[in-house]
């Protein structure tokens, strides 16, 4: 690895970081609040920062920045890290944060778009904290590396090691020739959809700042709300219906929804296995826990059960996290439902995390096969997908991925546990960092939070959420000794 092609990157990701600073400080100066210094100081010092490595003469030399698959592990990690500290640093600054573990929990929360916070309290916040909460989501909703890729027009063939290090399942090479057109039509597309959805809560009588917040943190399947009682605080099911189908449409592929939308792909949408499978278990979880919650005498009328349980169902596999309702008074059948969906996740290259949609059907896929081949040992029977043959190496790169993704899981659990959380609280918890949800059960559930957790625990978390957000691998790769070897 050359370090000052990485020192290069830096520099670059370091301005970057002051630009993402310096909005939170103009929010600030607006509403006249008296933290604006705590927003400026760590934007001036990142900006600096940036100023004095680019200005070395090792990396001023640099001609271009040719980054090569493992230099791209180290910068996208680096990127994020850098990001969540700075960002972290003015959060604490503000003094609004108990500890600097609340405030890197509260800082990783918004960037991984987990939405898992420390606060009871929302509503007191000032308005550049929460705006910051929001804008932190939709920053990292795309990806920080991807925006990156389509500021940044130097990066060359070294961007598309870091667009497809940190957008996993995004098909990176069909939108455009280059891959910081790609990336910055995936960005259109993503202003798009937020500003569409800002618009019509408004026009829903939604105020202009929340309207803001909520359709940031909506698009990017964020869930930080600028209430104590998320959209609940509402009361409204015109805003509901409107921010679910939103959120429905952030779990499909960025991808598809690109060339569903300008190139009038109508057909290929429809026909996406990873699509339909997606549309099948939002219909069947919605169906059988509004029944669920209709026999236990939850709400008195169907038209109510369906309403919340429509809700919850798809804030849960978008892991948004947005509430309309306590779920963790629900009946046992509904919150383990829930809990199997926060597993699944929406759709590859959307900004939903969890473990998707497209790996759970190479799950089947294969176990189908496996199973005919047992019956018939000399059957050749290649897994097949919307037509395609995937290659052995990719089933067995999934499989690999799930016992990594619940191994991490029941680690994770078994840390938390060890730290004083109960089975259920610590578990669940587990499962909603690593999926970018926020809320779990117990302890964790949608009507509390996360600040009564040893800070050991807090530093534990925000590891599952950057695991979970960049999809494991990109992390764990670091920590291989043949990752750091010269060959």
């Amino acid at each position: 690895m050359n370090p000052y092609v990485l020192l290069a990157v830096s520099a670059k990701l370091l301005k970057f970081c002051s630009i993402v600073l310096i909005v939170p400080t103009l929010v600030s100066f607006g509403y006249k609040e008296d933290i604006w210094l705590a927003w400026l100081a760590p934007s001036f010092a990142s900006f600096l920062l940036g100023i004095v490595i680019a200005q070395t003469p090792k990396v001023k030399s640099l001609q271009t920045l040719a980054i090569n698959r493992k230099e791209s592990f180290l910068c996208v990690v680096f990127a994020w890290m850098l990001l969540v500290c700075f960002t972290s640093i003015a959060f604490f600054a503000t003094n609004h944060f108990g500890s600097y573990a609340h405030a890197f929990f509260e800082s990783m929360s918004g960037f991984t778009t987990t939405g898992a916070t420390i606060f009871s309290e929302i509503e007191s916040l000032p308005h550049s904290i929460l705006f910051m909460r929001s804008w932190s989501h939709w920053i990292g909703g795309m990806g920080i590396i991807v925006l990156s890729v389509a500021i940044l027009p130097d990066l060359g063939i070294g961007g598309t090691h870091l667009f497809s290090t940190e957008a996993t399942g995004l098909d990176t090479d069909k939108l455009a020739p280059k891959i910081a057109n790609t990336a910055r039509r995936l960005w259109g597309l993503y202003f798009l959809i937020t500003f569409l959805l800002t618009l019509a809560l408004i026009f829903l009588d939604m105020s202009i700042f929340d309207a803001i917040n909520h359709s940031m943190a909506t698009i990017a399947t964020g869930g930080f709300s600028t209430k104590n009682q998320s959209i609940y605080s509402f009361n409204s099911s015109s805003i509901e219906w409107c921010i679910g189908l939103f959120m429905w449409v952030s779990g499909l592929s960025f991808t598809l929804q690109y060339r569903l939308l300008f190139r009038r792909q109508i057909k290929s949408f429809w026909k996406n296995p990873e699509v339909k499978l997606y549309l099948l278990i939002t219909v069947l979880a919605i169906g059988l826990i509004s029944l669920n919650l209709l026999f236990n005498n939850t709400y008195e009328r169907f038209s109510e059960a369906f309403r919340y349980s429509a809700f919850q169902v798809v804030s849960v596999i978008t892991t948004t996290g947005f509430g309309t309702a306590d779920f963790n008074g629900w009946p046992d059948f509904s919150r383990l439902l829930l809990v199997l969906l926060m597993l699944v996740g929406a759709c590859a290259g959307s900004t939903a995390g969890g473990s998707k949609m497209i790996r759970l059907l190479v799950v089947i896929k294969h176990t189908s096969a496996s199973i005919q081949k047992t019956i018939r040992p000399r059957l050749i029977k290649p897994v097949l997908i919307a037509g395609k043959k995937i290659p052995p190496e990719s089933t067995n790169a999934t499989t690999g991925y799930y016992l990594l993704f619940f191994g991490i899981i029941v680690l994770l659990a078994v840390s938390l546990t060890w730290l004083g959380m109960d089975l259920v609280s610590g578990t669940t918890a587990s499962i909603s960092v690593l999926n970018s949800i926020g809320p779990g059960l117990g302890t964790v559930g949608a009507s509390e939070n996360y600040g009564h957790i040893h800070s050991l625990g807090l530093y534990l978390l925000s590891f599952g959420m950057l695991l979970g957000r960049l999809e494991i691998y990109p992390i764990l790769v670091l920590c291989s000794t043949h990752f750091w070897k010269n060959r």
